[in-house]
């Protein structure tokens, strides 16, 4: 036998069993690793009309994820102390502080108190009290359960972020809205499972942090799962539009033929990620009718549009996000992530805090107004939250115009309603200078497993394999469901 029949022997039986073991094997896989780790307790619940995915009943079939990023100051507008008042400019007591680790922009410093000048009143049937910064939130107190004793490990923004949208402080894990159509699918087969929101636009000009796509990726997980991020200007979704000289008809036949090439591949190689292709592919095809009529809010009444506020007339602002939110609520998109910078107020508090506040006080009013008029808070899940809380203590100079405050992972509080929530409620207890929990803490793992357990899903359950673990949202550390709050 010459070299070249050699070679081509050699050529095919490698070919050979590549394509059985890449091929076969592959296929294999991807029927065990594309599916959720949730089919068991579908099929075994069949018959009690749970819905597929779910390990029981759900009280949430979707969420809208308000994220503050850069971390909103809980003692100036949820966890009111008003005895700090006796302790304005005296160095944080040791007792309290506790040699507890701090950011590099404290470490060193004198940490001296600041007792919020904000006004706070008791509001609603409940009782609750609420801060002056936000009039138009206060009036919906009796839906709202303040969970003042949120906790998390990271101290500083990119972890916190990540951590709370991916449940890891390492970049690399699935977000929340993909672990959620990973594990529950979708509800709207011509829209995404998930879709995020940042604002184009916000008050507090000062230390603003980037987003990443990776706060919305999808990980591990197969990539349909990531999340969708709206644009502010031109098309809502890049690439939505058909090039000049392209129509529908074109397109259709255009993605017919290639989606018999990705079969042929995908049969030749199985990788799932093929599907994934040939499925975002079609998503694409349907989203060019589905995203501009939610997008167009030119059928909403002037009622409706009065209540999110002015600014719900200028694309990319969180109050159109908010209404938005809405409409893709109406429509069952599963998850809605909106993001709100501005937030981290080492300076100026005063004057930033206000118009943060501005911006988010009405909007976030007028969505929980909107989704209770129209049925739907009841089975909407809607969260409130920032990556951590400030410090009691100032930074810069300590004054009632200038003041800042560091960042604090000790505690803080996210906001809760809807979705099977008990309103008109505080949950967890903090010392009296909003620096350590007393009792009944929440860590952002708990939130998570509180938030899968609404929408009929056991974080325990909910896994997938990768390098070795049964990987969760959860991690490995334990979590509980806070079943205190839970209606």
């Amino acid at each position: 036998m010459d070299l070249f029949q050699t070679t081509e022997t050699l050529d095919n039986r490698r070919r050979f069993l590549t394509n059985a073991g890449m091929g076969l094997g592959a296929a294999a896989m991807t029927s065990l690793l594309g599916q959720p780790r949730l089919a068991q307790a579908a099929a075994a619940s069949s018959s009690d009309n749970i819905p597929s995915g779910c390990h029981f009943a759900p009280k949430a079939k979707r969420v809208i994820f308000l994220f503050m990023a850069g971390a909103p100051s809980q003692i100036d507008l949820f966890d009111p102390k008003p005895e700090l008042e006796k302790q304005f400019n005296k160095p944080l007591p040791p007792t309290v502080s506790m040699g507890q680790r701090v950011t590099a922009m404290t470490k060193g410093k004198e940490q001296l108190i600041m007792p919020s000048p904000f006004k706070f009143e008791q509001k609603g049937e409940s009782g609750l009290w609420m801060s002056e910064l936000l009039p138009h939130l206060s009036s919906q107190v009796d839906k709202l359960c303040f969970v003042d004793s949120m906790n998390t490990d990271a101290i500083n923004h990119d972890p916190g972020k990540t951590s709370f949208c991916t449940g890891a402080e390492i970049p690399g894990k699935p977000s929340m809205g993909a672990w959620l159509s990973y594990g529950l699918g979708s509800l709207n087969k011509d829209l995404p499972d998930y879709v995020v929101m940042p604002s184009a636009y916000w008050s507090g000009k000062v230390n603003v942090q980037a987003l990443y796509s990776r706060l919305w990726g999808s990980g591990f997980l197969p990539s349909k799962h990531q999340g969708t991020s709206f644009q502010t200007t031109g098309d809502p979704v890049l690439f939505l539009s058909n090039p000049t000289g392209v129509d529908a008809g074109i397109r259709r036949r255009m993605l017919d033929s290639l989606g018999q090439l990705n079969r042929k591949h995908f049969g030749e190689i199985g990788d799932p990620e093929i599907e994934t292709t040939i499925a975002q592919q079609e998503m694409a095809f349907r989203m060019q009718t589905s995203v501009p009529e939610l997008t167009d809010i030119s059928d909403e009444t002037q009622e409706t549009l009065a209540m999110y506020g002015p600014e719900v007339n200028n694309p990319g602002s969180y109050a159109r996000n908010c209404l938005l939110a809405r409409r893709m609520a109406e429509r069952d998109v599963r998850f809605i992530q909106l993001f709100h910078r501005g937030w981290d107020h080492h300076t100026r508090l005063p004057v930033n805090l206000r118009g943060q506040c501005q911006d988010v006080d009405q909007p976030t009013t007028a969505l929980l107004r909107d989704l209770e008029q129209r049925g739907l808070l009841k089975d909407t899940l809607v969260v409130f939250a920032g990556e951590f809380g400030r410090t009691v203590y100032c930074q810069g100079k300590l004054d009632a115009e200038t003041y800042g405050r560091d960042h604090h992972p000790r505690c803080f509080t996210a906001l809760l309603a809807g979705g099977g929530i008990k309103g008109g409620m505080r949950y967890g207890v903090t010392d009296e200078f909003s620096y350590n929990v007393v009792s009944d803490g929440v860590h952002v793992r708990d939130l998570h497993a509180t938030m899968l357990h609404l929408l009929g899903v056991d974080h325990k359950r909910l896994t997938f394999p990768f390098q070795g673990l049964e990987q969760k949202l959860t991690g490995v550390e334990p979590a509980r469901v806070v079943k205190e709050i839970i209606a």
